[in-house]
């Protein structure tokens, strides 16, 4: 859930305003408005100081190989438990010590892999790897730099080589002439990637706002005028686009995967799909893609305040070109509500909302709620039998929109208890007499289902309204908004998280997530990131409620339709499998891996483990006959208007048929009417 109301409230920015220190400035500012608004407050003591300062030194070095055990000793000892007090005496400067030390130990980690890139490597040499899942303490010493990037370095080219054929004999007889490509290769992309670090002068400020904020609670956080620019995109379905979307190849390069005809990209006339993107420019900087991050080249990419970028592309291996682009406003068809209607006999309506995606300017009607409700009087005139809205993965958005999309599907009643700092309580009201549509309801739910869907879906169950069909959700029941924190520069802003909210029940699912009434599996379900794991977020608890509302159908219904759900999937071949699955992947993510022996060998036989059980994922077929999939009357004529939208509809008809999640709505739906 992120709702969004650019207020200016800072009346306290004139205390620190003679601060010497504009890094300390912008965080006592931060603390500020924290300390007045947040839902949870806490001091600024010797806990957040660890917690900033453990978390500032695993973003520089997460894998413990650039700074030494002594000059970590050294930070942490001047700094770990001290923060709070410099902080508190307007004195940042440890962020720039910090920093320092950071570009030196990087300027001689780049010596290292100089001299390991004009040497040759001893692969005869008898040595073992472990592999970490968390971070684990400092140890490198001085003496040891070279050796544990020597070691880190042959493991990635074994493990880059062992990648290149399913024939172990073939890369053996191959392998000097391999090895000697592969070893250039990584090495050069290791050394521009520090090169690039060093020389893009990348602030730690912002990293530093972040985890101050992300103390209090996981939602909260700092925006620079770009970075809350780009978030107030993110919740929109128009937004400043090149008209192309990208992905990696088996090699890493990041490759042109389609061109928008409608869109700049194409109207360039220069771009095409398959060509491989170089470098990125915005005038003022230039990421060479082999070597930077990719959050730095999608920030690059996606960030709003780049109104126009020049990219440097290569085509077939052939000689490299640039193409200069300037975004414009387009629709995001993976972020747009869409329809189609399933099976010819018992016609049931589908509707996917990506996210709760809103109009925050206020001057159209192009929010996520509105163009539900399109879609569903499209579907109507069809005669639809039922209803599935499908909320996997939709991560949230504008609380607004949830509040709209609620109030359509339900008659009238309380939707929700908010609850703010000082734990005073309001009741979040129906805004619409009566409903949009009154059939039966399946909501299809997943682990990445969050904030303002678990909002609406949990609403619903409340209700007695839909039957939610698939695995918990994320956990998120909080609410945020964004402040500036100087109303006369508007350059810096706050993401605060000011009230929580309850279902009408009493209940929340703040950290614990909403349950289905019928609880299917999903790849990689033990491996997702959940509210629960996030070591600052806020514990469930409930509130003793008064309210009253008028649930749809009985509850013993909807019992009733999801045990015979769940008997009914007892020994589904899909789903067992998946379980079965999941087990290995969980042995493989989250069991301690023993140590292996630094040969090809080994690298290749843990390479062809984890490639089988990825295939096995990619592979996997549903055995359920396919659905019959087919776009609405009124969405069959826009087609015949709109032609260029065809590809990616049928790209969704064509991902729906063998949906098992579906599948099996489509069944509880056709229970439910046979009840009746």
């Amino acid at each position: 859930m992120k709702k969004i109301a650019l207020a200016l409230i800072l009346t306290t920015n004139i205390l620190f305003s003679q601060s010497g220190d504009p890094t300390c400035e912008i965080v006592n500012k931060i603390n500020a408005v924290i300390q007045e608004e947040h839902i949870r407050p806490k001091p600024v003591d010797d806990s957040l100081s660890i917690f900033v300062f453990d978390n500032l030194i695993n973003e520089l070095d997460p894998s413990r190989n650039i700074f030494f055990k002594t000059e970590y000793d050294e930070m942490a000892e001047k700094y770990r438990t001290n923060l709070d007090d410099f902080i508190l005496s307007n004195n940042c400067s440890f962020l720039a010590d910090i920093t320092s030390k950071y570009k030196e130990s990087l300027l001689r980690t780049k010596k290292v892999l100089q001299k390991i890139q004009n040497e040759p490597i001893d692969y005869s040499k008898t040595d073992t790897i472990r592999f970490y899942k968390k971070s684990f303490p400092f140890y490198l010493k001085k003496e040891n730099l070279e050796k544990v990037w020597l070691k880190k370095i042959r493991y990635q080219i074994l493990d880059e080589i062992a990648e290149l054929s399913d024939n172990l004999d073939s890369i053996k007889v191959n392998f000097p002439s391999i090895e000697l490509k592969t070893k250039k290769l990584i090495l050069s992309n290791e050394i521009c990637r520090i090169n690039t670090l060093l020389e893009t002068n990348v602030k730690q400020e912002e990293k530093f706002y972040n985890f101050f904020c992300t103390y209090f609670d996981p939602h909260s956080a700092y925006f620079s005028d770009d970075s809350k620019t780009s978030f107030v995109a993110s919740l929109s379905k128009e937004h400043l686009s090149l008209g192309m979307t990208v992905n990696l190849n088996e090699k890493n390069e990041i490759i042109v995967a389609e061109v928008d005809p409608n869109g700049p990209a194409y109207q360039t006339g220069q771009i095409k799909k398959g060509d491989q993107i170089i470098s990125i420019s915005n005038q003022k900087e230039t990421l060479q893609v082999s070597c930077a991050s990719l959050e730095s080249i999608s920030t690059l990419i996606l960030s709003e305040s780049n109104k126009s970028i020049t990219l440097t592309l290569k085509r077939n291996s052939g000689k490299s070109f640039d193409v200069y682009i300037e975004k414009k406003v387009m629709k995001d068809e993976e972020n747009s509500v869409f329809s189609f209607i399933v099976g010819k006999e018992s016609k049931i309506g589908y509707i996917k909302i990506p996210s709760f995606y809103a109009d925050l300017e206020g001057n159209s009607r192009k929010g996520c709620a509105d163009d539900v409700a399109r879609e569903v009087i499209k579907l109507e005139r069809d005669n639809i039998k039922g209803l599935v809205i499908d909320l996997i993965d939709n991560g949230g958005g504008s609380m607004e929109e949830a509040i709209k999309l609620a109030g359509m599907f339900i008659d009238y009643g309380p939707l929700s208890i908010v609850v703010d700092r000082n734990q005073g309580k309001s009741i979040i009201n129906d805004p619409y007499k009566g409903l949009i549509y009154k059939g039966p309801i399946v909501i299809l739910v997943n682990s990445n289902t969050a904030s303002a869907s678990e909002f609406f879906s949990s609403i619903l169950q409340d209700y007695n309204r839909a039957l939610l069909l698939g695995s918990t959700t994320l956990g998120k029941a909080t609410m945020q908004t964004i402040l500036s924190l100087d109303e006369t520069k508007n350059t810096d802003f706050l993401k605060i998280t000011i009230n929580k909210f309850y279902r009408v029940t009493g209940k929340s699912h703040q950290y614990i997530g909403v349950k289905p009434d019928v609880i299917l599996p999903e790849f990689y379900e033990n491996v997702y990131q959940r509210e629960s794991n996030f070591p600052t977020a806020i514990k469930n608890d409930s509130i003793t409620p008064s309210l009253k509302f008028k649930p749809y159908v009985k509850r013993a219904l909807i019992d009733k339709l999801a045990q015979t759900s769940t008997t009914r999937l007892a020994d589904n071949y899909f789903f067992n499998n998946i379980k079965e699955i999941n087990q290995k992947i969980d042995k493989l993510i989250n069991t301690p891996k023993a140590e292996i022996p630094m040969t090809l060998d080994a690298v290749f036989k843990q390479k062809k483990v984890v490639n089988s059980l990825w295939t096995e994922i990619n592979t996997f077929n549903n055995e359920n006959n396919p659905l019959d999939v087919y776009n609405s009357t009124v969405n069959q004529f826009l087609l015949g208007v709109y032609p260029n939208d065809k590809t990616i509809n049928q790209y969704q008809i064509d991902n729906l048929k063998t949906n098992p999640y579906l599948n099996e709505a489509v069944n509880v739906i056709n229970e439910f009417n046979a009840w009746k």
